[in-house]
């Protein structure tokens, strides 16, 4: 039967499950598990015996199989589920795959539309933009159909008129003709009746006038006692109200008056030579132990004045040993002068003989004249002395001369010939007398400031007029430029719309003069036409500036209408407003206007900035402007041009054969013929070239003789050239190598500087030199071209000047850093010195932004009156460029200027250091605001207004001047109530200090009149406008002049008090500003004098109970308070308070203002029952004239409420405060300080009474208003928004001070 063993397939092994090896694997699929028995019994067999039982082997190969056949079973129907599982899985796949083609599918779609729909926003956005440059292009088109639509209708206008004028001429030439008996003519078919005239009986023609008959102008008494109800009479022959000495003259004769009042007025350009005190000393060897003393210690206090004033000042003296060798600079130097003083003893010499019957003799009226005597007992004066005082003498028929006759010691004399001059040049030449002068805040802007918002220099304008008058006297020949002239003529007279006209030409081909030229004979012959020119000076140079050229003729074109406001401050604005302007003023204008810009290329980024240029001009405007042929920008080439041509041979002649004329000299025919054919190419026949060759000729200079110097200059074939051969005869005609050393370091520094520099600063920088030296080098530098004196400032006369010392002495300019360092060390001292003038602040920032040393830049602009200075000159962008080139933004360079600020303050403890603090703050306000920073600007405004109310007065004219300021801040935020407010109340305390037809009440008027129109109440604004525009032509007729407003009042007066005899009401009423003027200056004796000249006249004209006198009792009361006198303040108060009792209505606000006062005064002496009826009354005028609801009226029940509290009368007080702050809550709003203080005066009231709950509730709110307050900067500052000024504390009285202010 065989074994176990039969059973198991060959290949087959049996082993056990979980042994470690061997074994081949059956033919199942899946490993299953054994059961437990089955393996249970494989562990307990052990190996397999041969010839053991087939009984039991058997058996376990049936249960094997069995075991086997069910888990094959198992593992089919787990195969089965398995399969299935898998081909449902596969189902699944299939359809996710699907699934995910149809996603990927949508997804492909979603994207292409995306990118469609990106591409069709894009598409949109293009057109939108396309869209909008066609809006712009389409309204810029529209805008210049509309100006070529109104310059077509003004043309035909015009022509209409022309052609009633022409039809007037013919009425007027047939009723000619009708007289003569030739034509019968009709007169009522004459629409000529606006031209009537009649004759007098001396047959004279005058004016008809449609008015009646003209009376006599009314007394002041009267015109005083109708200024409440009405003002008048109004004469119909004028448009200006005039009143004073030409009250009774036509507007054509006013103007006459006024320029006639011009030429004798000290105003700048016509007192002082080049802006400079120029004293010529005449001395002897007896005298001159005075002129030391003077020239040492008292010359340095004359100088530091003027230059606090904006001018130079120069001592001009040439000693006895060397004065023959300067004749010619003796003259030059005497013509020029501002004063000239004669020191004498006994004896005098040839040279003082010639110098004093040139200015004493010659020409006694043509400027101040003062003797210095000196006078001993045992010394009497030689012959030759005594006949030059009998001529001096007997040429001073007007008595000018100031004589000063001294027997006393050198230095006393010196201190007397100190104080005469120091009284001359004040009274005589500035026209400020006894005033103190601070270097730091120059009195010249601080008048323009109150005038106008409107900042603007003095120096820029005084170098245009310089630069007209020396352009025009550039040469002594004609030229032959009438046919030039006349072709000007006829492009001006062209119909419009005219485009600008250039004048093109080469360098130095002439084309300033020809301009220059022009303009003098148009103005002879054009008296209507207005001119506005410009001159452009070197590149860099504030000349060139684009901003301040645009400013500068925006300002001139306003001035002549009368007003200045309105103008913005941002230079991007003030290129863009120019055409505005233009197109507004010259629609008023009756004449034509002409511009014109020499040199106008030589502007910074020329084309850009000029973009007014291209736009169509006004119909009565015309432009000409003047350029290099070689710089000429492409695009206005295509303007009508003016070229000028090369000179011809006979011009050439004119130039030369007038030249040696002058010098007394004459070519021979030889010399001719050699000029004539080296002058034929266009290099060698401009202007400018054959004046510098025949000035170099005849100069015979380094010692040449005519024959050589021709032969040199005829080597130089242009005028570069020829410049440089000037240069070095210059260098060659001085004797020792110092004085060679010392010219090219003086041309260097003028080369190196912003503006040039001055004689004065020559000196300083050069101790060794003297006068007549220096005069001398420039002398022969003018006469060769290259240099000149303009604005007190030695500049090049030509570009070429200019640039041949760049080339010749500053090797192209590579030596130029080491000059600017001389003059940055040389400003940097005067800095540090404290001595703050226009030329430091002209000229430091730009040295250092030329040697880019930014943080030294940065130093010099932290220099508060640095900056002050800039700004107020109206150099804006100047500023803000220097800012820009440091790095620094508008928020960091305000945090700059206030940390500054904070640190000056710490030293400030004088009242005049207080003062010119508050001067700074408000500076700082106005810089911000004008930069568009109204948020900070507030809180240095307020600063202001709280030291000038401390250190002042509350109705001190200066508090005015921060009310206004404040109040525009407020006008930018659009918050027209708070600013309503302070321009009200700034316009009381301006016709509380000037009287009511003042400058600065016109500017508040104007202010307050703006602001109504904001809020469309037009009715209140025209009613102040109109009241606004009659104060300024008064004013503006009175002062007769654009600027120097300060100088002609002063001498104005003077003819007044000729004219009228000195007593009227007109000069006791100019006698009473100038008496409020000296006073806000701080020159208290100045003020007194004119004040107590104001009152005495006064009384004696219009007798001791007119209104006018209570004026000045009451200013003059204010003066004895400033000076603690309060006896004589109090006497005057109560004077005034008579007056103006018995005079003015019982609710008149200038009744309540002495009340006012009076009421302060009582209560700081310690009478306060006397001041409490005064309060009492001040309150019901206050609520008569301004409603129970002004805050004015707040402000009086506050101050009566504070007397009622120093009084113990707290249950009266009580009641005022609650009254006064529900009417501060009302008006001003539950946040303003005044809010503020109130509720600390009642937290006060509540602590004294008890109720100490009540009053830290009060002082809690109080606190919580003045920490909201608009901080500084950095940090937060208390403000006060006074009034009046008149609200005190509850601490009690304030005590009287122990020493005076």
């Amino acid at each position: 039967m065989g074994t176990a063993s039969s059973l198991v397939s060959p290949g087959e092994v049996i082993e056990d499950g979980y042994g470690g090896e061997g074994g081949e694997a059956c033919e199942i699929p899946v490993e299953v598990k054994p059961k437990a028995r089955l393996l249970r019994s494989s562990f307990r067999r052990g190996p397999r015996v041969i010839g053991a039982s087939f009984k039991s082997t058997g058996s376990v190969d049936l249960e094997y199989a069995a075991e086997y056949e069910r888990l094959r079973k198992e593992y089919e129907i787990f195969r089965v589920s398995k399969n299935n599982e898998i081909s449902s899985m596969q189902k699944k796949e299939s359809k996710l795959d699907e699934e995910n083609k149809r996603l990927r599918a949508e997804l492909q779609a979603l994207q292409k539309t995306y990118q469609k729909i990106l591409r069709e926003k894009e598409s949109a956005l293009e057109a939108k933009y396309q869209a909008m440059e066609r809006a712009a292009t389409f309204e810029h088109d529209r805008d210049k159909v509309k100006r070529q639509f109104k310059i077509f209708r003004e043309t035909k206008e015009k022509e209409i008129q022309d052609l009633l004028r022409a039809k007037r001429d013919l009425e007027a030439k047939l009723q000619q003709l009708q007289a003569q008996g030739i034509q019968v003519y009709d007169l009522n078919d004459s629409d000529s009746d606006d031209n009537q005239t009649t004759v007098t009986a001396a047959g004279t023609q005058c004016e008809y006038w449609s008015g009646g008959v003209l009376g006599s102008e009314p007394s002041m008494g009267s015109m005083m006692q109708l200024q409440q109800t009405f003002r008048g009479p109004e004469f119909a022959h004028s448009l200006i109200d005039v009143e004073g000495p030409f009250a009774n003259v036509s507007r054509d004769d006013w103007d006459a008056a006024v320029a006639s009042l011009l030429q004798v007025s000290p105003h700048v350009p016509q007192a002082l030579w080049s802006n400079t005190v120029r004293c010529f000393l005449i001395f002897t060897q007896e005298t001159k132990a005075e002129l030391d003393v003077f020239i040492k210690k008292h010359s340095p206090l004359l100088r530091r004045m003027c230059e606090g004033l904006g001018h130079f000042y120069l001592n001009v003296c040439f000693p006895e040993e060397n004065a023959a060798s300067y004749a010619v600079e003796r003259k030059q130097e005497i013509e020029r002068s501002s004063v000239c003083v004669l020191l004498v003893k006994t004896t005098v010499t040839s040279s003082v003989v010639e110098d004093c019957e040139e200015a004493f003799v010659k020409n006694p009226d043509g400027h101040p004249l003062v003797l210095y005597l000196r006078t001993e007992e045992d010394h009497n004066l030689t012959g030759p002395t005594r006949q030059l005082l009998e001529r001096v003498n007997a040429a001073d028929k007007a008595a000018k001369i100031k004589v000063v006759d001294h027997s006393g010691s050198a230095e006393e004399g010196a201190e007397l010939i100190y104080s005469q001059l120091e009284k001359v040049i004040k009274q005589e030449l500035l026209a400020i007398q006894g005033e103190d002068v601070d270097s730091k805040d120059s009195g010249i802007e601080e008048g323009h400031e109150e005038d106008s918002d409107v900042l603007w220099d003095l120096h820029d304008e005084q170098e245009q007029i310089e630069s007209y008058q020396q352009a025009r006297s550039s040469t002594t020949s004609q030229l032959g430029f009438q046919k030039y002239i006349d072709r000007l003529n006829d492009m001006i007279a062209a119909p419009p719309p005219t485009p600008p006209l250039l004048v093109s030409g080469g360098p130095g081909s002439g084309k300033s003069l020809l301009l220059s030229k022009w303009i003098e004979q148009l103005q002879k012959q054009s008296p209507n036409t207005l001119f506005l020119y410009h001159f452009v000076g070197r590149p860099l140079s504030t000349s060139s500036e684009p901003v301040l050229i645009i400013k500068r003729l925006t300002v001139k074109l306003l001035q002549h209408f009368w007003s200045i406001s309105g103008l913005s401050m941002e230079p991007s604005k003030i290129l863009e407003e120019f055409p505005r302007w233009l197109e507004r003023l010259s629609a008023r204008h009756q004449g034509n206007i002409i511009i014109i810009i020499d040199s106008i290329d030589q502007i910074q980024q020329a084309e850009r900035n000029m973009k007014w240029l291209i736009d169509p001009l006004p119909v009565n405007v015309r432009v000409v402007v003047s350029v290099n042929v070689e710089t000429c920008p492409q695009a206005w080439r295509l303007w009508p041009t003016l070229h000028l041509d090369p000179l011809s041979p006979r011009e050439v002649r004119s130039i030369v054969n007038a030249e040696c004329q002058s010098m007394n000299l004459k070519l021979t025919k030889d010399q001719e013929k050699k000029l004539e054919r080296h002058c034929r190419s266009a290099t060698t026949c401009n202007a400018l070239y054959v004046t510098l060759l025949a000035r170099m000729m005849i100069s015979s200079i380094a010692g040449w003789s005519l024959e050589k110097c021709l032969e040199q200059c005829l080597q130089c074939q242009d005028t570069m050239s020829l410049y440089r051969l000037a240069l070095k005869m210059m260098l060659n005609s001085f004797n020792t190598d110092r004085e060679q050393h010392i010219m090219r370091e003086i041309l260097c520094l003028v080369c190196a500087s912003h503006n040039g520099v001055s004689e004065s600063e020559v000196l300083d920088l050069f101790p060794e030199l003297e006068l007549p030296v220096l005069s001398s080098v420039l002398h022969h530098l003018n006469r060769l071209c290259i240099v000149t004196l303009r604005c007190g400032l030695i500049r090049f006369q030509h570009l070429q000047a200019w640039e041949a010392v760049r080339l010749e002495f500053l090797g192209g300019g590579s030596s130029s850093p080491s000059y600017r360092e001389k003059l940055i060390h040389y400003f940097s001292q005067q800095l540090s010195q404290d001595r703050v003038t226009w030329r430091v602040a002209d000229e430091l920032p730009w040295l250092l932004q030329q040697q880019e040393d930014r943080t030294k830049l940065q130093l010099s602009l932290l220099n508060l009156f640095v900056s002050q200075n800039l700004y107020k000159r109206g150099h804006f962008s100047e500023l803000l460029a220097y800012w820009q080139y440091v790095g620094k933004d508008k928020s960091s360079m305000a945090t700059e200027y206030f940390d500054s600020l904070k640190h000056y303050e710490k030293s400030c403890e004088s009242d005049d250091t207080m003062t010119k603090l508050a001067n700074l703050y408000e500076t700082l306000g106005r810089f911000l605001k004008d930069l568009g920073l109204p948020s900070q600007a507030v809180a240095p405004l307020q600063r202001s207004l709280e030291i000038r109310e401390t250190a002042l007065d509350p109705d001190h004219p200066s508090v005015a001047r921060s009310l206004h300021q404040l109040a525009g801040v407020y006008v930018q935020w659009k918050k027209y109530g708070n600013a309503e407010q302070l321009y009200k109340q700034a316009l009381e305390i301006s016709e509380n200090a000037y009287g009511a037809e003042h400058a600065s009440v016109a500017r508040e008027l104007e202010s307050l009149a703006m602001l109504y129109q904001k809020q469309n109440k037009y009715e209140q604004a025209e009613k102040l406008r109109k009241r606004s525009v009659k104060i300024r032509q008064k004013t503006a007729r009175q002062k007769g002049h654009m600027y120097g407003f300060t100088l002609l009042r002063r001498r104005a007066l003077q003819l007044e008090e000729l004219t009228l005899g000195k007593d009227s009401a007109d000069s006791a009423k100019t006698l009473n500003e100038l008496g409020v003027l000296y006073y806000l200056q701080n020159n208290l004796d100045a003020a007194k004098m004119f004040l107590t000249r104001s009152l005495e006249m006064r009384q004696r004209v219009l007798g001791p109970d007119h209104p006018d006198c209570a004026q000045s009792l009451n200013n003059l009361a204010a003066l004895h308070t400033e000076r603690r006198e309060y006896e004589t303040s109090e006497d005057m108060y109560e004077r005034a308070l008579d007056i103006r009792k018995r005079a003015l209505s019982p609710d008149h606000p200038s009744l309540a203002y002495t009340l006012k006062h009076l009421a302060m005064l009582y209560k700081r002496r310690g009478k306060l029952e006397k001041a409490v009826p005064l309060y009492e009354l001040s309150l019901e005028i206050r609520e008569k004239s301004f409603g129970p609801k002004h805050p004015s009226v707040a402000t009086a029940l506050v101050n009566l409420a504070v007397i009622y509290c120093q009084l113990k009368k707290h249950s009266d007080a009580l009641p005022l405060y609650e009254r006064a702050l529900k009417v501060y809550e009302d008006s001003l709003g539950r946040s303003h300080p005044r809010v503020g203080e109130t509720l600390k005066n009642l937290a006060v009231l509540s602590y004294e009474e008890g109720d100490f709950e009540k009053a830290a509730e009060l002082y809690k709110r109080a606190m919580e208003i003045k920490e909201a307050e608009p901080s500084l900067v950095c940090g937060n500052a208390p403000s006060r928004h006074s009034s009046s000024g008149d609200t005190f504390s509850l601490r009690g009285p304030a005590p009287l001070p122990h020493a005076p202010r």
